[in-house]
């Protein structure tokens, strides 16, 4: 005991000294490593159900951890290995600073900062009204058409929300727009909450949220809707071909006023001829419709017709055209095998009637090159426009140039 007691500070001494060491030993195997901050999703425990939050609460906070290398495999390995909890137990209404607990389920680890700390939270209670729904109708049905009684499935909703909302709440309103409808309407409706001012008012729940609105929408006596039927007369110019025909309106409204005149209409009117003869491009127009007496038009007399016509596309092969070398430089001479290719173009078709030999070049282009034998391709221009050119045959042509006196060299 007297050995132990005269040598417990040199003993003390000898045991601090073996943990630091062993502490470094083990720090320098597994260090210790700040990463750059973590993204963790706020819950929300604890809330009262009778209140509700209505200040702004992120959905998730940073977290900066520093802990040793292999436990940072355990944290990206582990699902919710970091959680993120603001606890609302046993708050009531009005606003609260409340500081954001961090639970970590992976040791050893500490942490270096988190942001936000703590968020202040805004509670209220929750209220519920009943309001009356009203129905408000804009517009008018169509020419010759009448709108019957609107019905409604529901008459009143019931809302709940913060109390401070609830109290901007003034009326319920289903907004309904049949302006020119020519069909009864049977639709779900969502419904309007609405201030002092008719504004929307935004953050409430509704109960039922849209109500199923009926009105019945008929056409009066002596009235009738028939399409149009454009008519024509001629054939457009040779070449060219007739792509499209459109009226509008496509379908109108007569009238008169003993509705079997009407009723005996076969369900269409026709225009009065237009004329495509040689037609060769796009026409608008406005035309008259070829109606039985006592029976009138309901609105504009005229509808507007527009007709498209566009050239006939095609392609055409042109033989033997004979190739033009440019670029040779006056100490050479050049000799091309073939000397002519086949061009494929395509375009307009009355384009393509008038289209002469003078009108397609073909060239190769030499300049820079240098006594020998060369595969090169050739390259073809139209003076006329919206021609293409679709292929040249051969793609390749030889192209031999030499000094005059020389002989052909090789390649």
């Amino acid at each position: 005991m007297r050995w132990l007691a005269s040598n417990f500070r040199t003993l003390l001494l000898a045991l601090i000294l073996a943990i630091a060491v062993w502490i470094s030993a083990v720090t320098a195997a597994d260090p210790d490593e700040i990463r750059s901050p973590i993204t963790v999703p706020l819950e929300i425990v604890g809330k009262d159900p009778a209140l509700v939050i209505t200040s702004e609460i992120p959905s998730a906070i940073e977290v900066t951890l520093r802990a040793p290398r292999s436990v940072w495999e355990q944290l990206t390995a582990q699902e919710n290995s970091v959680r993120a909890i603001l606890d609302l137990s046993n708050l009531s209404a009005g606003i609260h600073e409340q500081d954001i607990r961090i639970q970590i389920f992976v040791r050893p680890t500490q942490i270096v900062l988190s942001s936000p700390a703590s968020i202040s939270v805004t509670l209220e209670r929750v209220a519920s009204i009943t309001l009356p729904v009203d129905l408000s109708l804009r517009g008018e049905p169509a020419i010759g058409y009448q709108a019957g009684e609107a019905t409604m499935d529901a008459s009143t909703v019931i809302i709940s929300g913060p109390e401070s909302i609830i109290k901007q709440a003034e009326k319920a309103r289903i907004l309904v727009n049949f302006a020119g409808a020519r069909e009864s309407i049977d639709q779900a409706i969502p419904v309007q909450i609405l201030d002092v001012e008719n504004s929307i008012v935004g953050g409430l729940s509704v109960n039922p949220e849209s109500i199923r609105v009926s009105i019945p929408i008929s056409q009066q006596g002596g009235f009738r809707d028939v399409a149009v039927k454009v008519v024509v007369s001629g054939q457009v110019a040779a070449g060219y071909r007739l792509e499209n025909i459109s009226v509008f309106p496509p379908v109108i409204t007569v009238f008169a006023s003993e509705p079997e005149l009407v009723n005996a209409l076969p369900g269409v009117v026709e225009t009065l001829s237009l004329d495509l003869q040689d037609a060769k491009e796009d026409i608008s127009t406005r035309l008259a419709l070829n109606l039985p007496e006592a029976i009138t038009i309901v609105g504009a007399q005229t509808v507007e017709v527009h007709v498209a016509i566009s050239p006939i596309q095609t392609s055409v092969t042109l033989l033997n055209q004979v190739i033009t070398v440019t670029g040779l430089p006056e100490s050479l001479t050049a000799v091309v095998a073939p000397q002519t290719v086949d061009v494929i173009i395509s375009g307009p078709l009355p384009l393509l009637d008038v289209l002469t030999p003078q009108d397609i070049i073909v060239t190769v282009d030499v300049t820079d090159l240098e006594a020998g034998t060369y595969q090169l391709t050739p390259s073809v221009e139209v003076l006329i426009e919206n021609i293409v050119v679709e292929s040249i045959l051969p793609g390749t042509i030889e192209v031999t140039l030499s000094v005059p006196g020389t002989g052909t060299p090789g390649p």
